[in-house]
C-alpha cells in the first residue's frame, strides 16, 4: 500500500474522525521528514510507508486519551513526534515543542512553516531551562526517560490538575513502582497502532 493508503486505513481502525485537509498534511510532513532525513538523519525509520505507520499512527493513538487540553507541551519531540501531529489533528489545541537539538528543532521549524501550523510553536532547548510563564494542561513524552526523570523535569510546567503522558513501549512496572511523592499512575492504556505489532502503552500520571 501507498503511504496514503496507509494512514487512511489506520485512521479508521483507530476509529478516528481527522479535521478537513489532516490527512494531507500528515503526509506532507512525513514526505518532508524523509526528505531532511536523507541528510540529517532525524530518524532511524527512512521508509515513508513505515514512517506513516511507526511515526504518524502511534502518535495519533493516544488521540482517544488526550482529553480536552487547551496548552500542551511535548517534551523531547525529537522530529516532532507526537507534538506536530497531534497539532495537525487538533487545531484547538496549542502546542509547544521542546527539543534541545538544533537541526531536529529546524526541521519542526520547517514543518510549521510548510504545514501552515499556526497553533504550534517550536522551542529549541533543554526543557529543565524552559521558562514557559503559563502552565500547560498536559505534557506528552515518546521514549523520552524514565517517568521518574519525566516527572522531575517537568513538574513545574503543569498545574494541579495537569496530566503527564508517557508513551512507552511495554508497561514499565519498575517505573511506575518508583514514582516520586505526590504522583500516581492514573491510568495505564494499551494502545494498538495499526500495522505495528510491537506492544505500545500509555501511561497517564497525575498528581495525588
Amino acid at each position: 500500500m501507498t503511504p496514503a493508503e496507509i494512514l487512511a486505513t489506520g485512521i479508521r481502525a483507530l476509529g478516528l474522525a481527522l479535521p478537513d485537509g489532516a490527512a494531507d498534511r500528515l503526509l506532507a510532513y512525513v514526505a518532508l521528514l524523509a526528505k531532511w532525513n536523507r541528510t540529517y538523519n532525524l530518524t532511524a525509520v527512512h521508509d515513508e510507508a513505515e514512517m506513516v505507520t511507526h511515526h504518524l499512527l502511534d502518535s495519533l493513538a493516544i488521540l482517544p486519551h488526550l482529553g480536552a487540553p487547551r496548552r500542551l507541551a511535548d517534551v523531547g519531540s525529537g522530529a516532532g513526534l507526537p507534538g506536530l501531529v497531534l497539532a495537525v489533528a487538533r487545531p484547538d489545541l496549542e502546542v509547544v515543542s521542546i527539543e534541545a537539538s538544533q537541526k531536529k528543532a529546524a526541521f519542526q521549524q520547517q514543518a510549521k512553516i510548510e504545514l501552515g501550523l499556526a497553533n504550534a510553536s517550536v522551542h529549541c532547548g533543554r526543557v529543565e531551562a524552559m521558562e514557559p510563564g503559563v502552565q500547560f494542561d498536559a505534557v506528552t513524552s515518546r521514549a523520552f526517560s524514565s517517568l521518574a526523570e519525566f516527572v522531575r523535569l517537568t513538574d513545574r510546567l503543569v498545574g494541579r490538575e495537569g496530566r503527564l503522558l508517557a508513551m512507552k513501549g511495554t508497561v514499565p512496572a519498575d517505573e511506575i513502582a518508583a514514582l516520586p511523592a505526590g504522583w500516581r499512575a492514573a491510568a495505564v492504556h494499551r494502545l494498538a497502532v495499526p500495522g505495528l505489532e510491537a506492544q505500545r502503552h500509555l501511561i497517564v500520571l497525575e498528581r495525588g
